[in-house]
C-alpha cells in the first residue's frame, strides 16, 4: 500500500469519526490521535487502527462495540476488501489485491526517489556535527558522529527539509595556542636547538612533519634560543608511572608550564606567532577535510570559532542589559540557574578572556540569525553537561530552546573477535578513522556506526565487518543487491530479457505468504523513513534494510527466479515464464528499495559480491 493510500485510509476514518460527532456518538471536540499500523500477522489483515480504543473513553462506550459503529460508517472505497474487529476493538483492514500490489507501480515509477516526501519543505535545518579540536587527526570516537550526522542529514533532505551541513571549526582559544607552541618547539629542535618538550603538549609525529615543511621554507628566521623561550617559565611536571603504567605527578605543573612557553613564543615570535598556528591549523584541518571526504562526509559550511570573535561582547551585552549577569571573584557569571541549568557559568574571566561557554553562546544565536527553524547538534557523550547551559542561553535570548536539539553519540569500542583493542598508546595516539576505514572499508565503518542507537555505546568487531557471512550484516544486506543484479545477468546467457508489461499482467501470481510479506515490508519504506528522519534514528532504517534483506534472501532460496527447464536447455512453458516475469518484477522492486536506503546511509549498492 503507497503511503497515499495510507493518507486515504487515514481520510476514511476521518470521515467515520465526524458521522459519529454529527449524531452524538462522540464529543464533537473530540481529537483524533489514533494510529494506522501495518500488521505483522497477515492473517489480521494489512492495516490495523486503534481508533476505537483511543475515542472510547469520550463516547463513553464499550471499544469494540464502538469499533462496530466506525466500521459502519466508513465510507466505501475500491482498495478495502474487507473490515474486521479484532480483540479488544481492533480495527483491521483488507485490502484487495490491485491495492496490495500498487506498491511495485510507485516503485517503478518514483526510482531513486521512492520514499522521499516534501513533508517539511521549506522549513531550514542545520546540523553541525563531528566539530573535533583541529589539533590532530580523526579517530574511531569522530568517525561514529561522522557517520550518523551525515546519515541524520542526508534522512532529513530525504523528507523535505533544507539542511545545511556544519563543522565548527574550534579555530581559537588556548588548544590552538597549545598546538602551534606544540610545531615551534619541533621547529626549534628541528634547527638544532635542544628542547624540552612539555608532556601535555601535542605529540604526534604529524607536528613535527608540519614543523619540518616551516623549516623547509623559512631556514632558521624564526630560531630563539629555547632558554629564552624557557625563560622563568615553572618546572613542568614530573610523573611516577607505577607497574601498571598508571601515571603520578610527582612535581611542577604542567597547565601553568605550558602556558609559561605560550606566553613566551608569542612574545618572541610577535606577529610571527601567527605564522605558526596558521600553518598547523591549516595542516591539519586540510587532513580532516580529506579524510571525511574520502569517508562520503561532506559539508556546506565550515564554520570558524574566530569568526565570532566580535559577536560574543554584543551578546553578552544582551544578557547584561537582562539581568542575567552578575559579577563574583572578579569572574562575570551567567545565570543559569534561572533556566534550570544546576550552577551557574562562568562567561568571562578576571583576566578580561571570555569562555568557551561564551563563545558557544554567539555561536548559537548566530545559528539562529541565520534562519534556521530546527537546529541540530550532534556532539559527543562527554558533552551530555553543555546541554542545559546552552538551552538556558537560548531562553535567556528570547530564543524558544525547543528549536535546538542535541543527540548525544556514545562512544566506541574496537574488536578484534574477542579481544579488544588497544584504542590509544601511553602517548596518547588514537586509532584514527583512516586506520580504520582502511581495514574495514567505508561500507562497513559507516553501517556499524549507525547500526545501533546513537545512546547506545558500540562494540565494533573488525573481523566480523570484514566478514563475507550472514553475520555480517551489511554484507548481507549488499548481498541482496548485487544476487538481483547476477539474476538480471544470469537472464541474458539464456537469451531472455525482462518484460515489465508481463510481469505487472502477472503480478497476482505472487501469491505465496512470504511474496505478500515481502510487498508489505516494500509499502513500509515511506513510513520508516519517515520515522528514522523524524527521530534522529539512523538505526531504524539499518535495521529495515536487515529484514528486507532477510525476507528477499529466504525468499529468493525457495522460490526459483528462473524456470528450471532452462537449466536442463528445455523451453520453458508460458506459465513458468509469466511467473518469471512476476517474480522479476519484485526482485527489481526490493534492489531498488534496497539501492535507496543504502544511498541514505552512504553505502554503495554493489551489483556483483
Amino acid at each position: 500500500m503507497s503511503q497515499a493510500q495510507i493518507d486515504t485510509l487515514a481520510s476514511l476514518f476521518n470521515d467515520a469519526i465526524q458521522t459519529l460527532q454529527a449524531d452524538g456518538t462522540l464529543p464533537s471536540d473530540w481529537q483524533n490521535n489514533s494510529q494506522i499500523t501495518r500488521t505483522k500477522d497477515l492473517s489480521h489483515g494489512d492495516f490495523a487502527s486503534n481508533i476505537a480504543l483511543t475515542a472510547a473513553k469520550a463516547a463513553k462506550a464499550n471499544p469494540r462495540q464502538l469499533a462496530e459503529k466506525i466500521v459502519s460508517a466508513l465510507p466505501d472505497n475500491q482498495d478495502i476488501r474487507q473490515v474486521e474487529i479484532a480483540g479488544p476493538g481492533f480495527i483491521n483492514v483488507f485490502l484487495n489485491s490491485e491495492a496490495k500490489f500498487s506498491v511495485l507501480d510507485d516503485i517503478f515509477t518514483l526510482q531513486d526517489r521512492f520514499g522521499l516526501s516534501n513533508q517539511f519543505d521549506g522549513q531550514k535545518v542545520q546540523v553541525e556535527f563531528v566539530s573535533a579540536n583541529p589539533t590532530s587527526s580523526l579517530h574511531v570516537g569522530h568517525g561514529r558522529g561522522a557517520a550518523f550526522g551525515m546519515s541524520v542529514a542526508n534522512l532529513l533532505e530525504a523528507i523535505g527539509y533544507d539542511v545545511t551541513r556544519e563543522y565548527y571549526v574550534n579555530d581559537a582559544g588556548r588548544q590552538m595556542d597549545i598546538l602551534a607552541t606544540s610545531t615551534y618547539l619541533r621547529y626549534l629542535q628541528l634547527n638544532g636547538e635542544e628542547i624540552t618538550f612539555p608532556v601535555n603538549a601535542y605529540q604526534g609525529d604529524y607536528v613535527s612533519d608540519i614543523a619540518q615543511t616551516l623549516k623547509t621554507q623559512h631556514g632558521d628566521s624564526y630560531v630563539h634560543s629555547f632558554a629564552d623561550v624557557a625563560k622563568d617559565v615553572p618546572e613542568d611536571a614530573q610523573f611516577e608511572i607505577n607497574a601498571d603504567g598508571e601515571k603520578t605527578v610527582i612535581s611542577g605543573d604542567k597547565e601553568a608550564h605550558i602556558d609559561g612557553l605560550i606566553a613566551n613564543s608569542k612574545s618572541l615570535l610577535g606577529d610571527s606567532y601567527a605564522l605558526f598556528l596558521n600553518a598547523a591549523l591549516s595542516s591539519i584541518l586540510a587532513d580532516i577535510k580529506d579524510d571525511l571526504n574520502d569517508f562520503g562526509v561532506s559539508y556546506e559550511c565550515w564554520f570558524s570559532e574566530r569568526s565570532i570573535d566580535s559577536e560574543i561582547e554584543p551578546v553578552l551585552q544582551i544578557l547584561g542589559d537582562k539581568g542575567y549577569l552578575y559579577e563574583k571573584d572578579g569572574n562575570i557569571w551567567f545565570k543559569s540557574t534561572d533556566f534550570g541549568d544546576e550552577k551557574d557559568r562562568v562567561v568571562r574571566r578576571a583576566n578580561g578572556q571570555s569562555t568557551y561557554f561564551a563563545s558557544d553562546i554567539a555561536y548559537h544565536k548566530n545559528k539562529f540569525d541565520r534562519g534556521f527553524d530546527k537546529v541540530i547538534n550532534v556532539w559527543g557523550a562527554d558533552h551530555h553537561g553543555y546541554v542545559p547551559r546552552v538551552k538556558a542561553a537560548l531562553l535567556a535570548l528570547g530564543i524558544d530552546a525547543e528549536r535546538l536539539d542535541v543527540v548525544l553519540v556514545q562512544f566506541v569500542a574496537l574488536w578484534r573477535g574477542s579481544e579488544k583493542v588497544q584504542m590509544s598508546s601511553r602517548s596518547g595516539q588514537f586509532v584514527t578513522l583512516r586506520e580504520l576505514r582502511a581495514e574495514v572499508g567505508n561500507d562497513a565503518a559507516r553501517f556499524y556506526y549507525v547500526a545501533r542507537k546513537p545512546e547506545v555505546h558500540v562494540d565494533f568487531d573488525l573481523e566480523l565487518a570484514k566478514s563475507q557471512s550472514k553475520d555480517n550484516q551489511v554484507y548481507y544486506i549488499q548481498y541482496a543487491h548485487a544476487r538481483v543484479c547476477r539474476v538480471l545477468e544470469k537472464l541474458a546467457t539464456y537469451d531472455l530479457t525482462v518484460d515489465d508489461a508481463v510481469g505487472l499482467a502477472h503480478q497476482d501470481l505472487l501469491s505465496a505468504p512470504n511474496e505478500d510479506e515481502l510487498i508489505k515490508l516494500l509499502a513500509g519504506y515511506p513510513a520508516t523513513l519517515l520515522r528514522a528522519a523524524t527521530g534522529y534514528e539512523p538505526h531504524v532504517l539499518t535495521n529495515y534494510l536487515k529484514e528486507l534483506a532477510a525476507l528477499f534472501h529466504g525468499w529468493y532460496d525457495t522460490n526459483r527466479i528462473l524456470p528450471m527447464s532452462l537449466t536442463s536447455g528445455e523451453t520453458p512453458s508460458q506459465d513458468e515464464l509469466d511467473l518469471m516475469q512476476a517474480r522479476l518484477r519484485l526482485s527489481k522492486a526490493v534492489r531498488q528499495v534496497l539501492a535507496n536506503g543504502l544511498s541514505l546511509l552512504g553505502l554503495s549498492a554493489p551489483s556483483s559480491m
